[in-house]
């Protein structure tokens, strides 16, 4: 196998369900060590793609390559349990009447010394060593999710499908079990294919971000690259708040509380959505009245008045009126910021960290 040959690879996967494509030709690839989330709400199509990709579900058209070689078309398909694919969910799923040792051991082969040798290890590998020989019923959520993975590990599969895994966990918990499962999968080399709607779980976890809307695969590349240079107005809504400015371009210039903004000609005498994210909305306090001196980086200022202000732990979100148009205008502030309603204060945007679509209702 070539280093440049994906470890899986789905070409034009498409599957309808009463006529309707749940799936629409969606292709990806994961390489060896790769972590790649697919990424999206629900009912998007995320997990009817893992369950095609397990052999669990049968696609209408398309194919499914795994180290380059064809384990599923329309008419030759290899059993799911002959395509070294793992697989986690966010029920476990473990054996009740197994104990720990038993569960992980549930797919290994071999001799018996050999088995018991690798269901240590991966207990080890997951610090559930001492929880051997008991049963799940005697374990917290995040140690069954431990022992989840390890029997998924166990048997060293090629690839790994996590549909949803953590989202039984309470958010501290969540947290300390992804980082040491994404530290184990890391290990092991294997491909991953991990679906979640928490865009906050796809940044922590994943090398290549898969962002999937209505059946299709909208926007796939780096979580840097996704979050910074979102492919419309949706996607930037999915990662975050989002302010929304519309206007209407006229000779390449749009209008706007903030000054008057340069917009591509593509867009030229059409409405257009002018997108800008809280924590890149600057606060200047209103001194007498007088604004703050327009800066190439930020634009011109505009005034605004506090409708409310909330403290959210590490920030503090303040929502304005805007003078300009009565629009809504929110902005985080790191710490504690909160001034009192119908304070005026002035408001600048970083102008380099604006998005520019086409206007959508």
């Amino acid at each position: 196998m070539s280093d440049t040959t994906p470890r899986l690879e789905i070409r034009s996967i498409v599957r309808r369900f009463g006529g309707r494509a749940v799936v629409d030709d969606v292709s990806l690839s994961v390489m060896p060590g790769q972590v790649t989330c697919l990424l999206g709400p629900s009912g998007c199509g995320k997990s009817t793609t893992l369950r095609i990709i397990a052999g669990v579900d049968m696609q209408d058209s398309g194919e499914i390559y795994i180290d380059g070689k064809l384990v599923c078309d329309t008419v030759f398909r290899i059993p799911p349990e002959q395509r070294s694919v793992g697989l986690m969910f966010q029920d476990f799923a473990l054996f009740p009447h197994l104990t720990v040792a038993g569960n992980v051991a549930f797919g290994l082969t071999g001799p018996r010394d050999q088995k018991r040798a690798r269901v240590e290890e991966m207990l080890a590998r997951v610090d559930m060593l001492r929880f051997i020989d008991d049963f799940p019923h005697n374990l917290s959520g995040g140690e069954q999710q431990r022992v989840a993975l390890a029997r998924a590990l166990a048997p060293r599969p090629g690839i790994m499908l996590m549909d949803e895994p953590f989202s039984g966990l309470d958010n501290r918990l969540r947290d300390d079990i992804r980082d040491q499962t994404l530290s184990v999968l890391k290990e092991e080399g294997a491909a991953v294919l991990l679906v979640t709607h928490e865009p906050e779980e796809a940044m922590r976890m994943a090398d290549e971000i898969a962002l999937m809307r209505g059946g299709k695969i909208v926007q796939d590349g780096a979580p840097y690259n996704i979050y910074n240079a979102p492919v419309d107005k949706a996607a930037a809504a999915f990662f975050s708040d989002i302010n929304v400015i519309q206007g209407r371009v006229q000779g390449l210039l749009t209008d706007t509380p903030f000054g008057q903004f340069m917009t591509p000609a593509i867009f030229e005498t059409t409405e257009v959505d002018i997108i800008i994210r809280p924590q890149h909305v600057k606060i200047e306090f209103d001194r007498n009245g007088n604004p703050p001196a327009p800066t190439p980086e930020n634009g011109v200022p505009a005034r605004a008045t506090v409708e409310r202000a909330r403290f959210m732990g590490g920030e503090s979100l303040v929502e304005f009126r805007m003078d300009y148009d009565g629009s809504v205008m929110k902005a985080t502030v790191p710490g504690v910021f909160l001034p009192k309603p119908d304070t005026p204060m002035w408001l600048m945007i970083r102008r380099d960290r604006c998005f520019v679509f086409p206007h959508q209702a």
